[in-house]
């Protein structure tokens, strides 16, 4: 088996370099109006992963009017289903791309973006149910989009000050992506038809898939002569099947604690059976797979440290982007649009945090950021948490709306880094990708932590008095999480203190090293 299993390697590591030298021959004719629509093309993927994300938070209580639905239990999952399945897919969506070509899955992402985007608009006719189960599919295109828009930058660009300034802006277009997209989804909701938000990006969407298979360069890297079972392996079926089944039921017992109850039977049914699953894909993946969504034997436990911190600190994010809206419209009395507004400054002050961490990164261990990162994601929940009600908001609220973003923008390139140190080469794009998955999968479970919090803690929310206990329990719990990223950063410092930072590369020694150092890299470098 570990024969069969090293042929499928270097099978697949052939694929990713004819594939990578395919990408570069052609980009290399490029004009400059050329480059510049590709470039902007492919970093829309990230800013409209975001503007969906953002799509329902300020407008959120006027499409759950809109939808007859006033539960903050169901509400929650106006987020959190679309969070769900971007983190759950990317890893497997990541396969496919090497597997059927990055262009192809890119351009299937925006399809697919469209479309559902378009039938969260028409669920107006119809209810919630559909809604959610609209949003929920709609994360797949930012799970299609992401890992091969990742895929496609480090193919066509060599290592260089070029790349890194290509992946900077990638990176940096998150937060502009949730802003922009906020204020566009309260505008529309505001002086329109809520519907109009998601229809508009059903159109947009439609325009960037036209637009990338135009400017992006055709390649085609699907193995021949696969019959259906090993089509299977390849994609590892049985354990993305294993995995994803898994982590949905367990997000689903989490959010749905809040609306049905603990008490309820088939809440806690479906935890259990999601933790069987989860743990039967460990087990699969490690004993089993040939070709392993997630190598687990590569995973040191470094890799574990930091995931820890990511997952603690971007639940409490999410929790935090949630509950200010929700403080901002319920508690302030604000309107969607002006909510929407008092975010703009997280933008600016992500693009400064961006900027700042990749200087850093030069003068730094990857371990000092992600402590400064789990500092920031806990320093502005306790900001946000003693914010008094009817203080202005350029006091304390403004405070911690420009803290957050330099959790997000400084945690997420260290974490690459640490992961990409702490991995075998030929592990690189699973590195990033299980970095991505954590991140949007944690945003979605921390709200299903939190709404258990809210409904224990807000007497039946039936006062203001009573929704704002709820809100301050919400973000009690963010301040604990942030806390707890802190004390895993800290062990990590700890623990690593002792090794070098030398993280120089050997000098690649002929052309094929060099394209497959790039290739396998390709989803790890976002600084």
């Amino acid at each position: 088996m570990s024969h069969s299993s090293d042929r499928d390697s270097d099978s697949k590591l052939e694929r990713q370099i004819t594939n990578a030298k395919s990408i570069r021959s052609q980009v290399q004719s490029f004009s400059r109006i050329h480059e510049f629509f590709f470039v902007s093309v492919v970093c829309m993927a990230q800013f409209m992963t975001q503007a969906g994300l953002s799509a329902c938070l300020a407008p959120l209580h006027i499409i759950g009017d809109g939808l007859n639905v006033s539960n903050p239990g169901i509400l929650s999952w106006l987020i959190a289903g679309y969070s769900l399945t971007v983190g759950t897919f990317i890893l497997f969506f990541g396969r496919c791309g090497d597997l059927f070509g990055y262009r192809s899955m890119f351009i299937i992402g925006f399809s697919w973006f469209a479309l559902w985007s378009l039938v969260a608009g028409v669920s107006v006719y119809s209810n919630y149910v559909l809604f959610i189960f609209a949003r929920t599919l709609q994360g797949l295109g930012p799970a299609m989009l992401f890992p091969n828009a990742l895929a496609l930058l480090g193919s066509m660009y060599p290592p260089g000050n070029k790349k890194r300034m290509v992946f900077a802006l990638f990176g940096g277009l998150a937060p502009g992506g949730a802003v922009v997209g906020g204020i566009f989804a309260a505008l529309l909701s505001e002086r329109a038809w809520w519907p109009w938000t998601f229809w508009c990006m059903a159109i947009y969407c439609l325009f960037l898939a036209i637009l990338g298979f135009f400017v992006i360069p055709f390649t085609h890297n699907a193995p021949k002569g696969l019959t259906f079972q090993d089509l299977l392996g390849e994609l590892d079926v049985i354990g993305a099947t294993l995995g994803v089944t898994g982590l949905v039921l367990v997000n689903i017992a989490w959010n749905q604690a809040p609306v049905e109850g603990w008490s309820t039977v088939y809440v806690y049914v479906l935890l259990i059976i999601g933790a069987l699953l989860l743990a039967g894909f460990i087990f699969y993946e490690m004993h089993i797979a040939q070709n392993p969504l997630i190598p687990f034997h590569a995973l040191n436990l470094d890799v574990s440290f930091i995931l820890g911190c990511m997952a603690c600190g971007w639940a409490s994010f999410g929790i935090w982007i949630y509950y200010l809206f929700q403080f901002f419209e319920t508690i302030r009395g604000q309107n969607s649009l002006a909510s929407a507004a008092q975010v703009i400054p997280a933008s600016i002050s992500g693009l400064i945090a961006a900027g700042v961490t990749g200087w850093l990164m030069s003068k730094l261990r990857p371990g000092w950021i992600m402590l400064f990162a789990m500092l920031g994601f806990t320093i502005g929940n306790v900001i946000f948490a003693v914010a008094p009600v009817h203080q202005t908001y350029w006091a304390l609220t403004f405070v911690s709306v420009v803290v957050m973003p330099w959790g997000m923008d400084m945690s997420f390139p260290a974490a690459t880094v640490v992961l990409s140190d702490a991995v075998p080469r030929r592990h690189q794009g699973v590195a990033a990708s299980l970095v991505t998955t954590v991140v949007n999968y944690s945003i979605s479970i921390g709200l299903g932590f939190a709404g258990t919090v809210e409904t224990h803690v807000n007497n039946g929310g039936k006062t203001a008095a009573d929704l704002l206990n709820g809100y301050r329990g919400s973000s009690y719990l963010a301040i604990g999480l942030g806390a707890l990223g802190i004390a895993l950063s800290l062990t990590f410092l700890l623990k690593s203190a002792g090794k070098s930072d030398d993280r120089a590369e050997k000098k690649p020694q002929d052309e094929v090293k060099e394209v497959r150092d790039e290739t396998e890299s390709t989803h790890s470098t976002l600084v």
